[in-house]
Protein backbone atom coordinates (compact mmCIF):
# COMPACT_ATOMS: atom_id res chain seq x y z
CA UNK A 1 0.00 0.00 0.00
CA UNK A 2 2.96 2.14 0.80
CA UNK A 3 4.22 1.61 -2.03
CA UNK A 4 1.12 2.26 -4.32
CA UNK A 5 0.43 5.91 -2.11
CA UNK A 6 4.28 7.00 -2.64
CA UNK A 7 3.78 6.38 -7.03
CA UNK A 8 1.07 8.66 -6.78
CA UNK A 9 2.88 10.89 -4.76
CA UNK A 10 5.36 11.30 -7.66
CA UNK A 11 2.38 12.56 -9.98
CA UNK A 12 1.89 15.67 -7.57
CA UNK A 13 5.82 16.42 -7.91
CA UNK A 14 6.19 19.57 -9.19
CA UNK A 15 9.03 19.20 -11.18
CA UNK A 16 9.89 17.97 -14.66
CA UNK A 17 9.54 14.66 -13.42
CA UNK A 18 5.60 14.59 -11.85
CA UNK A 19 5.01 16.43 -15.74
CA UNK A 20 6.41 13.61 -17.58
CA UNK A 21 4.39 10.99 -15.32
CA UNK A 22 1.13 12.41 -15.60
CA UNK A 23 1.52 12.93 -19.82
CA UNK A 24 2.82 8.99 -19.88
CA UNK A 25 -0.40 7.85 -17.76
CA UNK A 26 -2.52 10.68 -19.71
CA UNK A 27 -1.30 8.77 -23.38
CA UNK A 28 -1.77 5.50 -22.05
CA UNK A 29 -5.54 6.34 -20.91
CA UNK A 30 -6.40 7.99 -24.59
CA UNK A 31 -5.07 5.33 -25.97
CA UNK A 32 -6.81 2.44 -24.21
CA UNK A 33 -10.07 4.86 -24.65
CA UNK A 34 -9.97 4.84 -28.50
CA UNK A 35 -8.63 1.10 -28.81
CA UNK A 36 -11.49 -0.07 -26.81
CA UNK A 37 -13.90 2.51 -28.52
CA UNK A 38 -12.56 0.95 -31.69
CA UNK A 39 -13.64 -2.59 -30.53
CA UNK A 40 -16.48 -2.06 -29.41
CA UNK A 41 -19.73 -3.81 -31.02
CA UNK A 42 -17.29 -6.20 -33.08
CA UNK A 43 -16.45 -9.62 -32.10
CA UNK A 44 -13.53 -8.07 -30.47
CA UNK A 45 -15.34 -6.39 -27.91
CA UNK A 46 -16.35 -9.92 -26.60
CA UNK A 47 -13.04 -11.21 -26.50
CA UNK A 48 -12.31 -8.12 -24.17
CA UNK A 49 -15.24 -9.04 -21.74
CA UNK A 50 -13.85 -12.73 -22.20
CA UNK A 51 -10.44 -11.69 -21.29
CA UNK A 52 -11.74 -10.03 -18.20
CA UNK A 53 -13.43 -12.51 -16.69
CA UNK A 54 -10.62 -14.70 -17.17
CA UNK A 55 -8.68 -12.68 -15.07
CA UNK A 56 -11.21 -12.10 -12.83
CA UNK A 57 -11.56 -15.96 -12.35
CA UNK A 58 -7.83 -15.92 -11.91
CA UNK A 59 -7.68 -13.53 -8.87
CA UNK A 60 -10.94 -14.89 -7.04
CA UNK A 61 -9.21 -18.20 -7.46
CA UNK A 62 -6.17 -17.09 -5.55
CA UNK A 63 -7.93 -15.65 -3.47
CA UNK A 64 -10.39 -18.00 -2.03
CA UNK A 65 -7.42 -21.05 -2.18
CA UNK A 66 -8.33 -22.67 -5.64
CA UNK A 67 -5.31 -24.04 -5.87
CA UNK A 68 -5.81 -26.53 -8.98
CA UNK A 69 -8.36 -24.36 -10.35
CA UNK A 70 -5.44 -21.46 -10.30
CA UNK A 71 -2.86 -23.59 -11.42
CA UNK A 72 -4.39 -24.42 -14.41
CA UNK A 73 -5.79 -20.78 -15.25
CA UNK A 74 -2.16 -19.49 -14.34
CA UNK A 75 -0.28 -22.23 -16.83
CA UNK A 76 -3.29 -21.18 -19.58
CA UNK A 77 -1.76 -17.41 -19.25
CA UNK A 78 1.71 -18.34 -21.04
CA UNK A 79 0.14 -19.07 -24.10
CA UNK A 80 -1.93 -15.33 -23.61
CA UNK A 81 0.16 -13.75 -26.07
CA UNK A 82 0.03 -16.65 -29.27
CA UNK A 83 -4.07 -16.46 -28.09
CA UNK A 84 -4.64 -12.68 -27.97
CA UNK A 85 -2.63 -12.48 -31.78
CA UNK A 86 -5.22 -15.54 -33.47
CA UNK A 87 -8.11 -13.91 -31.61
CA UNK A 88 -7.38 -10.00 -32.66
CA UNK A 89 -5.96 -11.24 -35.60
CA UNK A 90 -8.61 -8.99 -38.47
CA UNK A 91 -8.15 -5.85 -35.41
CA UNK A 92 -4.69 -5.97 -35.29
CA UNK A 93 -4.59 -6.02 -39.21
CA UNK A 94 -6.99 -3.22 -39.53
CA UNK A 95 -4.92 -1.12 -36.48
CA UNK A 96 -1.80 -1.52 -38.46
CA UNK A 97 -3.30 -0.85 -41.89
CA UNK A 98 -4.85 2.58 -40.99
CA UNK A 99 -4.03 3.65 -37.34
CA UNK A 100 -4.51 7.16 -37.62
CA UNK A 101 -8.35 5.68 -36.78
CA UNK A 102 -6.84 5.18 -33.14
CA UNK A 103 -7.13 9.48 -33.48
CA UNK A 104 -3.74 10.56 -33.20
CA UNK A 105 -3.87 12.32 -36.57
CA UNK A 106 -6.02 12.82 -39.03
CA UNK A 107 -6.32 10.48 -42.47
CA UNK A 108 -5.86 13.14 -44.48
CA UNK A 109 -2.44 14.38 -43.43
CA UNK A 110 -1.07 11.21 -43.94
CA UNK A 111 -2.20 10.68 -47.77
CA UNK A 112 -2.14 14.36 -48.72
CA UNK A 113 -5.50 16.19 -49.99
CA UNK A 114 -7.55 13.50 -51.71
CA UNK A 115 -10.64 15.37 -53.41
CA UNK A 116 -13.30 14.19 -55.76
CA UNK A 117 -14.33 16.20 -58.67
CA UNK A 118 -17.68 18.00 -58.48
CA UNK A 119 -18.74 16.39 -62.11
CA UNK A 120 -17.63 12.38 -60.27
CA UNK A 121 -20.10 12.94 -57.23
CA UNK A 122 -22.72 14.11 -59.78
CA UNK A 123 -22.63 11.13 -61.45
CA UNK A 124 -22.48 8.91 -58.23
CA UNK A 125 -25.46 10.60 -57.01
CA UNK A 126 -27.61 10.33 -60.24
CA UNK A 127 -26.66 6.35 -60.76
CA UNK A 128 -27.80 5.95 -56.85
CA UNK A 129 -30.78 7.67 -57.39
CA UNK A 130 -31.50 5.99 -60.77
CA UNK A 131 -30.59 2.12 -59.07
CA UNK A 132 -32.62 3.05 -55.83
CA UNK A 133 -36.15 3.85 -58.20
CA UNK A 134 -35.11 0.55 -59.84
CA UNK A 135 -35.33 -1.50 -56.34
CA UNK A 136 -31.19 -2.38 -58.26
CA UNK A 137 -28.77 -3.35 -55.57
CA UNK A 138 -25.46 -1.38 -55.43
CA UNK A 139 -22.10 -1.41 -53.63
CA UNK A 140 -20.23 1.73 -54.41
CA UNK A 141 -16.68 2.52 -52.52
CA UNK A 142 -15.02 5.65 -53.11
CA UNK A 143 -11.50 6.08 -51.97
CA UNK A 144 -9.76 8.61 -49.82
CA UNK A 145 -6.72 8.49 -48.70
CA UNK A 146 -6.05 4.65 -48.03
CA UNK A 147 -6.09 2.27 -51.20
CA UNK A 148 -7.89 -0.64 -51.34
CA UNK A 149 -5.65 -2.22 -54.10
CA UNK A 150 -5.78 -5.81 -52.19
CA UNK A 151 -9.65 -5.42 -52.81
CA UNK A 152 -9.62 -3.99 -56.18
CA UNK A 153 -7.20 -7.12 -57.08
CA UNK A 154 -9.94 -9.82 -56.34
CA UNK A 155 -12.37 -8.12 -58.46
CA UNK A 156 -12.30 -7.71 -62.45
CA UNK A 157 -9.95 -4.58 -63.58
CA UNK A 158 -12.32 -1.76 -65.49
CA UNK A 159 -10.02 1.56 -65.11
CA UNK A 160 -12.97 3.99 -67.09
CA UNK A 161 -14.23 7.16 -66.12
CA UNK A 162 -17.06 7.17 -63.74
CA UNK A 163 -20.53 7.91 -65.06
CA UNK A 164 -24.06 7.27 -64.19
CA UNK A 165 -24.34 4.85 -67.21
CA UNK A 166 -21.37 2.70 -66.55
CA UNK A 167 -22.48 2.20 -63.00
CA UNK A 168 -26.17 1.61 -63.95
CA UNK A 169 -24.70 -0.91 -66.52
CA UNK A 170 -22.61 -2.73 -63.50
CA UNK A 171 -25.00 -3.13 -61.17
CA UNK A 172 -27.74 -4.02 -64.17
CA UNK A 173 -29.17 -7.87 -62.93
CA UNK A 174 -28.35 -9.12 -66.42
CA UNK A 175 -24.52 -8.03 -65.95
CA UNK A 176 -21.79 -10.93 -64.86
CA UNK A 177 -20.38 -7.32 -62.68
CA UNK A 178 -23.27 -6.52 -60.66
CA UNK A 179 -23.01 -9.08 -57.75
CA UNK A 180 -20.12 -7.03 -55.70
CA UNK A 181 -18.88 -4.25 -54.95
CA UNK A 182 -17.09 -1.37 -57.63
CA UNK A 183 -14.07 1.10 -56.13
CA UNK A 184 -13.58 4.66 -57.30
CA UNK A 185 -10.50 6.39 -57.48
CA UNK A 186 -10.35 9.43 -58.01
CA UNK A 187 -11.96 10.07 -61.88
CA UNK A 188 -12.09 6.53 -62.51
CA UNK A 189 -13.77 3.09 -61.77
CA UNK A 190 -11.13 0.99 -61.07
CA UNK A 191 -12.66 -2.57 -60.62
CA UNK A 192 -15.86 -4.18 -60.34
CA UNK A 193 -17.27 -7.16 -58.23
CA UNK A 194 -14.96 -6.90 -55.71
CA UNK A 195 -15.15 -9.12 -52.27
CA UNK A 196 -15.75 -6.73 -49.62
CA UNK A 197 -14.44 -7.60 -45.95
CA UNK A 198 -17.83 -7.99 -44.00
CA UNK A 199 -18.27 -6.52 -40.73
CA UNK A 200 -19.26 -8.66 -37.34
CA UNK A 201 -20.65 -5.52 -35.44
CA UNK A 202 -23.52 -6.34 -32.99
CA UNK A 203 -24.40 -2.80 -33.91
CA UNK A 204 -26.16 -3.53 -37.22
CA UNK A 205 -29.82 -4.35 -37.00
CA UNK A 206 -31.39 -7.52 -38.21
CA UNK A 207 -32.79 -6.07 -41.43
CA UNK A 208 -29.50 -5.30 -43.23
CA UNK A 209 -28.01 -7.94 -44.66
CA UNK A 210 -25.00 -8.80 -46.83
CA UNK A 211 -24.33 -6.26 -49.14
CA UNK A 212 -25.21 -3.44 -45.65
CA UNK A 213 -23.01 -5.52 -44.04
CA UNK A 214 -19.50 -5.74 -46.61
CA UNK A 215 -19.97 -1.93 -47.17
CA UNK A 216 -19.94 -1.45 -43.02
CA UNK A 217 -16.80 -3.16 -42.89
CA UNK A 218 -14.80 -1.81 -45.23
CA UNK A 219 -15.49 1.58 -43.67
CA UNK A 220 -14.27 -0.18 -40.75
CA UNK A 221 -10.86 -1.22 -42.20
CA UNK A 222 -10.47 2.24 -44.42
CA UNK A 223 -11.49 5.38 -44.89
CA UNK A 224 -13.10 5.13 -47.82
CA UNK A 225 -17.59 6.83 -48.28
CA UNK A 226 -19.48 3.71 -49.20
CA UNK A 227 -22.38 4.33 -51.08
CA UNK A 228 -25.36 1.11 -50.66
CA UNK A 229 -28.32 1.19 -52.55
CA UNK A 230 -30.98 -1.95 -51.11
CA UNK A 231 -32.70 -4.12 -53.68
CA UNK A 232 -35.19 -4.64 -51.34
CA UNK A 233 -35.97 -1.39 -50.00
CA UNK A 234 -34.98 1.01 -52.73
CA UNK A 235 -32.86 3.13 -50.25
CA UNK A 236 -29.53 4.74 -50.19
CA UNK A 237 -27.10 4.43 -47.17
CA UNK A 238 -23.50 5.14 -46.47
CA UNK A 239 -21.11 4.06 -44.77
CA UNK A 240 -18.47 5.65 -43.20
CA UNK A 241 -15.95 4.55 -40.12
CA UNK A 242 -18.04 2.04 -39.46
CA UNK A 243 -21.68 4.06 -39.29
CA UNK A 244 -24.47 3.90 -41.87
CA UNK A 245 -26.11 6.58 -42.44
CA UNK A 246 -29.74 6.52 -44.04
CA UNK A 247 -30.07 9.25 -46.93
CA UNK A 248 -33.43 10.55 -47.83
CA UNK A 249 -33.14 11.98 -50.87
CA UNK A 250 -30.49 12.72 -53.72
CA UNK A 251 -30.33 16.36 -52.45
CA UNK A 252 -28.70 14.87 -49.54
CA UNK A 253 -26.61 12.29 -50.94
CA UNK A 254 -25.09 14.72 -52.49
CA UNK A 255 -24.47 17.39 -50.04
CA UNK A 256 -22.95 14.58 -47.70
CA UNK A 257 -20.80 13.22 -50.45
CA UNK A 258 -19.54 16.96 -50.98
CA UNK A 259 -18.84 17.39 -47.05
CA UNK A 260 -16.91 14.15 -47.35
CA UNK A 261 -14.96 13.98 -50.16
CA UNK A 262 -14.70 17.40 -51.42
CA UNK A 263 -11.71 18.83 -49.61
CA UNK A 264 -12.39 23.05 -49.02
CA UNK A 265 -9.57 24.83 -50.62
CA UNK A 266 -7.48 27.24 -47.76
CA UNK A 267 -9.43 31.03 -47.29
CA UNK A 268 -5.91 32.42 -48.04
CA UNK A 269 -5.59 30.67 -51.32
CA UNK A 270 -9.54 32.06 -52.06
CA UNK A 271 -8.50 35.43 -50.98
CA UNK A 272 -5.54 35.80 -53.30
CA UNK A 273 -7.78 34.54 -56.21
CA UNK A 274 -10.11 37.20 -55.27
CA UNK A 275 -7.79 39.78 -55.29
CA UNK A 276 -6.20 38.35 -58.69
CA UNK A 277 -9.49 38.79 -60.24
CA UNK A 278 -9.87 42.13 -59.44
CA UNK A 279 -6.33 43.10 -60.39
CA UNK A 280 -7.07 41.62 -64.25
CA UNK A 281 -10.51 44.06 -64.30
CA UNK A 282 -10.46 46.75 -66.85
CA UNK A 283 -9.73 50.07 -65.88
CA UNK A 284 -12.30 52.98 -66.97
CA UNK A 285 -10.39 55.78 -68.41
Amino acid sequence: MEAILNRFGVLFDPSWRGLVHVVDILLVTYLTYRLLKLVRGTRAWRVVLGIGVFVLALALSDFLGLRTLHWLLDKATVLAPVALVILFLPELRQAIDGFARVGLWSGRLIGGDISVEETIIEQIVTASSEMAEDHTGALIVIERNNHLDDIAGNGVPVHADVTAPLLGAIFYEGNPLHDGAVIVRERQVLAAACRLPMSESSHIGDKYHMRHRAGIGVSEQSDAVVVIVSEERGSIQLAIDGELIAISDQEELATRLRKELIIAKPKRTARLRKKADKSEEPTLP
